[in-house]
């Protein structure tokens, strides 16, 4: 071999830069060798000596400098499913079959002490970074971030997350489903979108934006874009999302067979709305009929007997909110059971599509060499639904208690586009077994464990095995880094980064019995918080996620303590049996909520809606007007201006031509809560659809002519606390048209993911019968409106 081309390649080799390819022959000058260090990120080109040769055709171009991923990285895909418990699938023991979780399981390995962070924001962002939640600022959802360092809802530039690495050390990066890790505020056109996924390392994106959406109509973005769904026949999005990601691993892959990818697959499933095609849901029809009780026993069985859980473990009890199933009444029984089977298909139809990706890759040759890994939950079960479920997500925002008479209205409609539902708290403690909480408790593995499974052939030997080493959703980065032979990065573009708070799980994937490595974990979510070391586990539930209000001031909390070596369940509190363990381990968690940005406390809930109360931005602060032009769509309701609880006036400068229009001229929400300024017929009107429960109208009696117009709708709030009514006044030119009373008003939200829009009411339509999307356009002209508040 030529001693300068084996000086360079041993240099490369010795400090990790393989994969660093030099196209054309020639020697690299002394001082590049260490340009391509791969903690420097991005790799600098080479610098060579100016070119002194007149004629091209006597002079030797340099060496091609090119980024490739090291020789052997294998693809990435990781599938990230939303809300869904430690006991939901049937490879864990659950209910639910979920085959394509169990092929891979097969040909791989399940962790059954695999963590989350009890809430699905925080989950993404240390799944994505390799550091804890905190470190990324997203101490809770992004919607209600404040101003405190670990909550401000902004990841620094000095996390630099996993698809970043990956994409500057030679991979193609795409992300599909949920993102819901970018600032809310930061959420229009006027960005700024360095926190948006195709600038937090992925190459393309498609999918939604924030916490949740609706999968019949959802709210998607390629990119930075925002674009209509395709208009079909029993679309769903979970559908839609795997043929996007389907195609583009085929298109990456027929242009770049020799580049790896790496696959972020994200879902909304099995978040609320639970939306599925009927048909999966009819697969469980009377499966769920002897209720949560029996379905805990049942399932706490199935868990032992395939090994999941050690035998002899006892189920936690449930909450005392939750009823015994034998007390419930028959109408209760009828519509939580129906509640459970369209939750059942949701999750099956999930994996069904998860599948189809899978098949995708096993057809392209590819499947064997892709590190893939199944996270089943970003956190437990959603008890958020209380008591009774909900018909409309909505009410639970806006501290609305559906009945369960109210829901059974909708009963037959379960799971389709008339409804944005969820399940009665009692399911998410049933498939979260054998836990007794469920998401949002930080402070319970029934809020934090989810199953894992981690398939590649070319990089495991081990098949259906089982890994019980304590690990982390931080882990997964370091992981992957580490499967890939990419060293952890000190500088990202240009920023010298925060160290990988995780441990790469992969000295498990070859030893059963590995020691564990990932010794010390602390949680906390609104407050119900906890800490993990060395095998035991102490924590304090501060508020279930039913409850309105705080069990206790932060400093009087009730802390139980766990020897959870021996307690898979933490069924056996030992508070009062070890109180100097207890101290010990209340002093650890401090000591970790002060390294890691947790302090202070902040327990508000609902109140954290609301920017101006806990002090994050708002680009409406301040700001009583707002005037917009035609075409100004997809508004989320962080970049709108606030218009509940108070008065206000919309007043719009419109064109109407020959022969009248209709349309939407303004609207916010959708069909589950919202308003809308409209034409109908030619005639202006103004609906308040308050919750999805109650629509209240006010419409003029006859069309507008042609010719221009100024349509004002006045609305004063009648004032006395939040959420209540008012009066509508609707007049055009200075003319009274109609006036009518709107009963109640949405106190804190509207709605997760529909939008404020003018010209139309895209997504969902605030009033039936005026059609959908595209189809609500109005058909004149608007020349400008704006929106008051008082």
């Amino acid at each position: 071999m030529d001693m300068t081309v084996w000086l360079r390649a041993s240099a490369l080799m010795l400090l990790g830069f393989h994969g660093v390819s030099i196209a054309a022959p020639g020697p690299i000058p002394q001082n590049a060798a260490h340009r391509v260090d791969r903690t420097v990120l991005p790799i600098p080109e080479p610098k060579y000596a100016p070119i002194k040769t007149l004629d091209a055709r006597n002079a030797k171009p340099p060496p091609r400098f090119e980024v490739k991923a090291p020789e052997g990285a294998p693809n990435v895909v990781i599938v990230l499913l939303d809300d869904m418990g430690f006991a939901v699938p049937g490879t864990f023991g659950g209910p639910v079959p979920m085959p394509t979780l169990d092929r891979l399981a097969q040909g791989g390995l399940r962790y059954n002490n695999f963590h989350t962070t009890a809430l699905c924001s925080p989950t993404r962002q240390a799944l994505k970074t390799g550091r804890n939640h905190h470190t990324g600022n997203t101490g809770s959802i992004m919607e209600t971030a404040t101003a405190f360092p670990g909550d401000t809802g902004v990841l620094p530039g000095s996390v630099a997350p996993l698809a970043e690495i990956l994409r500057q050390n030679g991979y193609s990066t795409a992300a599909f489903g949920k993102w819901h890790e970018t600032a809310p505020w930061e959420i229009s056109v006027s960005g700024p979108f360095a926190r948006w996924p195709t600038l937090q390392g992925f190459d393309k994106f498609y999918g939604f934006m924030g916490g949740e959406t609706n999968q019949w109509a959802p709210s998607i973005y390629d990119g930075v874009t925002k674009v209509e769904p395709p208009r079909k026949p029993g679309y769903h999005f979970t559908e839609d999302m795997t043929d996007q990601a389907i195609a583009w691993v085929r298109y990456q892959q027929a242009l770049t067979p020799d580049k790896p990818f790496f696959v972020y697959y994200a879902p909304g499933a099995t978040h609320a709305p639970h939306h599925v095609p009927r048909v999966w849901a009819e697969k469980f029809r009377g499966r769920f009929d002897k209720g949560w009780d029996r379905l805990r026993e049942e399932t706490l069985q199935r868990q032992i007997e395939l090994g999941i859980v050690p035998p002899g473990t006892p189920l936690a009890s449930k909450p005392e909110a939750i009823k015994d199933w034998d007390a419930l009444g028959a109408d209760e029984k009828r519509l939580f059971a129906r509640q459970a089977e369209v939750y059942a298909g949701f999750a099956e139809h999930t994996d069904h599509e998860v599948g189809r990706l899978v098949d995708a890759l096993a057809a392209l040759g590819e499947l064997d060499n892709t590190l893939f890994v199944y996270i089943s939950g970003d956190n437990g079960a959603s008890a958020e639904g209380g008591m009774s479920g909900l018909f409309s997500e909505g009410t639970y925002f806006n501290g609305v208690q559906e009945t369960v008479q109210d829901q059974l209205k909708h009963l037959d409609q379960w799971g389709g586009p008339e409804t944005y539902p969820h399940m009665a708290a009692g399911w998410a403690v049933a498939f979260d077994t054998p836990f007794r909480w469920t998401k949002q408790v930080a402070s319970d593995f029934g809020g934090t464990r989810n199953g894992m499974v981690v398939h590649w052939p070319q990089g495991i030997q081990a098949k259906n095995g089982l890994r019980s080493q304590f690990h982390h959703v931080i882990d997964i980065a370091p992981t992957v880094l580490e499967a890939a032979h990419l060293p952890e990065p000190k500088v990202v573009n240009g920023v010298k980064q925060a160290p990988i708070e995780g441990v790469s799980l992969a000295y498990t994937f070859d030893n059963p019995t590995a020691r564990d490595r990932h010794l010390t974990q602390y949680f906390e979510i609104f407050g119900n918080r906890a800490i993990y070391h060395d095998g035991w586990f102490a924590g304090t539930v501060h508020r279930a996620p039913w409850e309105a209000t705080n069990r206790h001031p932060l400093d009087q909390d009730v802390w139980e303590l766990y020897d959870a070596r021996h307690d898979f369940s933490l069924a056996r509190d030992l508070a009062k049996d070890n109180p100097k363990k207890l101290a010990e381990m209340q002093q650890r968690f401090l000591a970790e909520a002060v390294k890691f940005n947790v302090l202070p406390l902040d327990d508000r809930f609902l109140e954290r809606l609301t920017a101006s109360a806990v002090g994050r931005p708002d680009v409406m602060a301040g700001r009583t007007r707002l005037t917009l032009g035609e075409g100004m769509t997809g508004m989320m309701e962080n970049v709108f201006i606030d218009v509940k609880n108070r008065s206000l006036s919309i007043t719009a400068d419109v064109q109407i031509p020959d022969g009248g229009a209709q349309g939407v001229i303004l609207a916010q929400g959708g069909r589950f809560g919202g308003w809308s300024l409209y034409l109908k017929d030619g005639k202006p009107a103004y609906t308040y659809n308050y919750l999805g429960l109650e629509q209240f109208t006010v419409m003029a009696p006859d069309a507008l002519p042609a010719g221009k117009a100024t349509l004002l709708l006045d609305f004063q709030y009648d004032g006395g606390g939040v959420g209540k009514g008012g009066t509508g006044v609707l007049s055009a030119n200075g003319r009274k048209l109609a006036e009518g009373r709107i009963e109640h008003t949405q106190p804190r939200i509207f709605s997760a993911d529909e939008t404020a829009d003018v010209g139309m009411d895209d997504a969902t339509p605030v009033v039936n019968g005026i059609g959908e999307g595209s189809a609500t356009r109005f058909t004149g002209k608007i020349d400008q409106v704006t929106v008051e508040v008082r």
